[in-house]
């Protein structure tokens, strides 16, 4: 999952992974057991790259208190088709392409209160890579893209919106969730990092209302290995999505749209756009 999550980044800017360097961390022990704790967290990182066609091509081991694995990945991409967070034109339909969640659920399997079934189905989600989707975006068209991760699909809404300087619309009830996220949330659990998330709520123009819906805090879910999330003009949304989850990326849906320039953006370098969270057939003014 760390080099699919690291590989994400060149997804997201539709550039192609060439070559990774790896930071390694092992626990402290004797000779034959870091020798094979790293063999074995090494030979799942190598078998990731190279399905993705990257070649590791060196970095650093040590030993600490604990197993700590990471990747710089360097990529190529024609400068015409680099993929920025800025671009999304009003009009234009978001996608996700993987469902949200892992936070709460590693958070809850810390603690024990997380059921099997539920991380297993969250890390088949975290080692599926996303050039395949990379690709199918560019085909389409896509406007604006980058990978969801640790600042939650909030998060990285904003950040693209911002760039765009424009306002969105997020339709909750269709935006795909992890099993088992919403009743570990319902007992409390959290990722540790969703208080620093949250403070974006700043950003949702209907926060008073949208919060009151069970589904709302999972927009604050930092994330490890996420989907893409993107914007593609209308006319290519449909075509975009069918095309998608026949590469195997199931549960891409259209989770909101772009609905004009944003007058805060503009004005005021630092203001964050604006964000209407619907549900339920959609929040009245």
């Amino acid at each position: 999952m760390a080099a699919v999550h690291a590989l994400g980044d060149c997804w997201g800017m539709g550039a192609e992974p060439v070559s990774a360097l790896a930071i390694a961390q092992v626990p402290y022990g004797i000779e034959s057991v870091v020798e094979e704790d790293l063999f074995q967290i090494m030979a799942g990182a190598t078998a990731a790259l190279k399905q993705a066609n990257c070649a590791l091509v060196g970095g650093h081991t040590c030993e600490g208190a604990e197993l700590a694995l990471g990747f710089s990945v360097n990529g190529m991409v024609k400068r015409e088709d680099v993929k920025r967070k800025g671009g999304m034109r009003a009009g234009d339909v978001l996608l996700l392409t993987k469902p949200i969640g892992t936070g709460v659920l590693f958070a809850g399997d810390m603690r024990h209160r997380a059921q099997g079934r539920w991380i297993e189905q969250a890390l088949t989600s975290m080692r599926q890579p996303s050039g395949q989707a990379a690709g199918v975006l560019k085909r389409h068209g896509a406007t604006a893209a980058t990978d969801v991760t640790g600042f939650g699909l909030l998060g990285h809404l904003v950040e693209m919106a911002k760039a765009s300087r424009v306002d969105v619309t997020l339709e909750l009830e269709v935006v795909p969730v992890l099993a088992g996220a919403l009743p570990l949330m319902k007992e409390g659990i959290f990722s540790s990092l969703q208080p620093q998330n949250t403070r974006l709520s700043r950003a949702v123009v209907n926060h008073a209302m949208a919060s009151s819906h069970e589904r709302y805090p999972l927009l604050f879910d930092p994330q490890t290995a996420g989907g893409l999330l993107a914007s593609v003009p209308a006319a290519a949304a449909a075509e975009c999505v069918r095309e998608l989850r026949a590469a195997g990326y199931e549960h891409t849906v259209t989770i909101g749209e772009v609905v004009g320039p944003s007058p805060a953006a503009g004005e005021v370098c630092g203001l964050v756009p604006m964000v209407r969270v619907l549900y339920g057939g959609g929040v009245p003014e």
